[in-house]
């Protein structure tokens, strides 16, 4: 079947490296903050019209609004019919802050303390609803929620609406902002998080990820449709998978079945051979077993030496369902500077690994060609995405 092909046009990012493409790409090329990953510095106060709207909004939706807001402002004047554009923001956790802060104060204030605006804040569908609100968007507006997949799968389902016909552009990507105390605690007491407090993707000391907060918003647009109006195409969505691995709810299938599956469906999907892929934005979350059969899966797909793997969760710590979209953005702002960032935390090889080619420890200038982005979340959810290059011609 032919299908209309998906050109990146504009992207709006956040995370704890840095607020907005240039500070957050800086970022991925220093050392990583200490502590939590949370996104300092950022006001949201620009994106409303007083701080009463804004205290109405969770803030992964104050994130998302300020993302879009970036992204659309580098696509430039889309003049969309507004049935033909679409929102498809994905989240993990949705306003956890928000449930959170609300119970402590139902208990300890009153049942009257708790705002009438506490379910509209909470809801996980509540980002892309707003952007879809902001803007005037008439399309499809949805929600994927799949853990640490949500990203990856909602940036994947979007541009699947452009390749068949229903929608020319979209907004597309994820949202999270989860560190309230108890979401951390239970983090904590599953033994997920580090110890020590570092993200050391695939390195033989990692002992879990950093938790984070971040966003990444792409404006997708159909190729032809971009270039009749004189759009500049970052890069395009060449292909995407979404696969189960049908076995717990937080470990990975043994082997790392689920992910050679989607990892090679998503290279094929973009008519693509594995050795065509240059480049992997691992989901490398820095836990001993999701690390050791994300490189297995690697390995199995892509054989030896393989691509140029990289994590870059080493600085930006785990968004959970922003991940992926931040990571997207990570590859299509590589591209366009023509520069891979390192993985930061990677010192130690594993000798128990499968062998696979991580960059570490300095970035490395490259030749931008078809790069994979994955994203495995815990109930087994597994989401790839091939992005190449901006199209010759």
């Amino acid at each position: 079947m032919n299908h209309r092909r998906v050109a990146v046009t504009g992207l709006g990012v956040l995370a704890a490296c840095g607020v907005g493409q240039e500070d957050f790409f800086a970022g991925l090329l220093r050392p990583p903050p200490g502590g939590l990953r949370a996104v300092a510095g950022f006001d949201p106060t620009p994106h409303f019209a007083n701080a009463k709207e804004m205290r109405r909004h969770d803030r992964f939706t104050q994130f998302a609004l300020a993302c879009a807001a970036e992204a659309l402002e580098q696509a430039g004047d889309l003049d969309p019919d507004p049935d033909r554009v679409g929102v498809w923001i994905g989240t993990g956790v949705g306003g956890l802050m928000s449930i959170e802060n609300h119970v402590l104060w139902h208990f300890v204030k009153g049942a009257k303390r708790v705002t009438p605006f506490l379910i509209p804040m909470m809801m996980a569908n509540a980002a892309a609803a707003a952007v879809s609100m902001r803007y005037g968007y008439q399309g499809p507006c949805e929600v994927t929620s799949t853990a640490c997949a949500s990203g990856t799968q909602s940036i994947g389902n979007a541009a699947e609406l452009i390749r068949h016909g229903r929608c020319d552009v979209m907004l597309a990507g994820g949202s999270e902002c989860s560190s309230s105390p108890t979401g951390l605690q239970g983090f904590a007491n599953m033994t997920a998080l580090s110890r020590v407090g570092v993200s050391r993707p695939f390195d033989r000391d990692r002992d879990g990820f950093m938790h984070a907060e971040g966003c990444g918003v792409l404006v997708l647009e159909e190729l032809e449709h971009a270039r009749a109006r004189g759009a500049e195409v970052l890069a395009e969505v060449t292909g995407y998978a979404s696969t189960a691995d049908a076995y717990h709810i937080t470990a990975p299938a043994p082997g790392g079945a689920g992910a050679v599956s989607c990892m090679a469906r998503a290279v094929a999907d973009a008519g693509l051979a594995p050795s065509d892929i240059v480049h992997i934005n691992a989901h490398g979350t820095s836990t001993p077993l999701n690390d050791a059969n994300e490189a297995e899966a690697i390995h199995k797909v892509f054989g030896s030496p393989g691509p140029l793997v990289t994590s870059t969760k080493g600085v930006t710590g785990h968004a959970l369902g922003a991940a992926g979209a931040v990571e997207a953005a990570a590859i299509v702002l590589s591209m366009q500077r023509s520069v891979l960032p390192p993985t930061a935390g990677y010192e130690n090889p594993d000798p128990d690994m499968a062998p696979i080619r991580i960059l570490a420890p300095d970035p490395c200038e490259w030749e931008p060609g078809p790069s994979l982005s994955n994203s495995f979340g815990f109930g087994g959810h597994n989401g790839c995405l091939v992005i190449g290059p901006p199209p010759a011609g």
